[in-house]
């Protein structure tokens, strides 16, 4: 059966109204049965994971999940997760996945939102610093629970940097697509590789250009041990075959920090999403690695937009993926899709037409096709009647040296968030910003963080009452 065919049986649905699940053995379950197809705390063939989906799929029946029920899972990376997360899909259930990092509160309110029959937990604490855990899931019923009303087989949440957060569904149609997107690139990881993933499992990233794609394409899918610097390059360093690194900006900073870093033969490449990574930190990494910094510019709402694999566009983010389109409308960047994403009372005024809205400041270069991401629409703001882009400052500041993270927000003047490197003092960045820019794009206020606080995703928040706190 070919992936076209699975995408169009996957979105189809049986008389009862229930998707067709099939698509999870041909698509992600696939295989002969010996290929090594995770590695945690060790190697984990197709017939192991296929009898943990078994195993854990029974476990979800006992609890009471049916096909078209719903069901939240909130796990840490594991087999656990991964077996749990298949099984679901392969029930016919309607899975809501929660980062685990999230608050007691913030999840309350997530499953408030999402209302699912079924919470799937873990009561044991999880180390930040490890790639992978141990877990004993505890299986809640929530009788108030709701069965799914849509055939949305993944329901996530936004980030949350900038906002609350919005609930987006995608069908299992939408996953085997986007998967059939990547398995068109040229320099993806496949069969005879592996791909160490360093980002969330939760999140789109690290869910499907990860996970699901290292299933689908044959790819050993590794989760290292720490995610320390030392355990990222410890776990490159051991590689039995051609490696490629799958994180955010953030682990790519964290990398490019180290000065002389180890010999590392078998990494072909880092692939990152998730936010801009700062000229500076990218020329820093690929100096230090000899090997390219891939960028993928991608949303919840839609999965992968565009890649650059070659890592020879950056700042621009490469063209758009086969099958994507995008366009510019009055300086926003628009991505073609059949409906609108969002579910419940999230508003819907971010798609109509067939377009969605990405609120991301654009422009595609008509000759080649590069989109590059000038920043959001609303960091641009009116300054005693003249036009400023925050995302200029932002940027300017991120490059100075010395300054380890910037955010820079607009309320009734400009307001420059920073961390800094250890004896630099704020006078001098201060000097040199105005050296660079003028003068009415200045901050006028100044907040220097210890750290910045950050959404479950690395992302750093951008709300300025939080900020302030943190820098309070």
């Amino acid at each position: 059966m070919t992936t076209g065919q699975a995408a169009g049986r996957s979105g189809a649905t049986a008389s009862s109204g229930t998707p067709h699940t099939d698509w999870v053995d041909d698509v992600l379950l696939h295989g002969p049965a010996h290929d090594i197809c995770l590695v945690l705390d060790e190697e984990i063939d197709r017939q192991a994971l296929r009898t943990q989906v078994m195993e854990h799929q029974k476990a979800l029946e006992h609890a009471g999940l049916r096909a078209g029920g719903t069901v939240a899972l909130q796990l840490p990376p594991s087999l656990g997760y991964v077996a749990l997360l298949l099984a679901a899909w392969r029930l016919g259930a309607q899975l809501v996945l929660l980062d685990h990092r999230l608050t007691g509160a913030e999840t309350e309110r997530a499953v408030a939102h999402t209302n699912p029959q079924l919470l799937v937990s873990t009561g044991e604490s999880a180390s930040a610093m490890r790639g992978f855990h141990q877990v004993t899931p505890e299986f809640t019923a929530r009788p108030t629970g709701e069965p799914a009303r849509t055939d949305h087989v993944l329901i996530q949440l936004s980030s949350g940097s900038t906002g609350p957060s919005k609930v987006i569904g995608r069908t299992a149609e939408d996953l085997v697509t986007e998967l059939e997107r990547y398995s068109r690139l040229d320099g993806m990881p496949q069969s005879g590789e592996q791909l160490v993933i360093l980002g969330s499992l939760s999140h789109t990233w690290g869910l499907v250009g990860g996970l699901l794609h290292g299933l689908h394409s044959g790819a050993r899918v590794v989760l290292p041990a720490r995610t320390s610097v030392r355990g990222i390059l410890a776990t490159v360093a051991a590689a039995p075959v051609a490696t490629t690194l799958l994180g955010v900006p953030a682990q790519v900073a964290l990398l490019a920090s180290v000065e002389r870093p180890p010999q590392l033969p078998l990494l072909v490449r880092m692939m990152t999403a998730g936010g801009r990574t700062p000229t500076k930190v990218a020329r820093a990494f690929t100096e230090r690695y000899a090997v390219p910094l891939s960028q993928c510019y991608g949303m919840t709402e839609t999965g992968m937009i565009t890649m650059d694999l070659s890592g020879t566009h950056h700042p621009a983010v490469g063209r758009a993926v086969p099958g994507v389109r995008v366009r510019v409308e009055n300086g926003e960047l628009l991505v073609a899709l059949p409906r609108s994403p969002y579910l419940g009372d999230t508003p819907q005024e971010r798609w109509s037409d067939g377009w969605l809205h990405t609120l991301d400041a654009g422009e595609i270069d008509p000759a080649t096709g590069v989109v590059t991401v000038l920043g959001r629409l609303d960091s641009q703001v009116s300054i005693r009647g003249l036009k400023v882009d925050l995302t200029e400052v932002e940027e300017t500041l991120t490059g100075l040296a010395g300054v380890t993270e910037a955010v820079v927000l607009h309320q009734d003047a400009i307001d420059a968030y920073v961390t800094l490197a250890p004896e630099v003092p704020l006078a001098r960045i201060k000097q040199e910003l105005a050296d660079r820019l003028a003068d009415f794009k200045l901050p006028s206020r100044w907040y220097v963080l210890p750290q910045f606080p950050r959404t479950a995703t690395g992302k750093p928040r951008r709300d300025p009452a939080v900020l302030r706190a943190a820098a309070a």
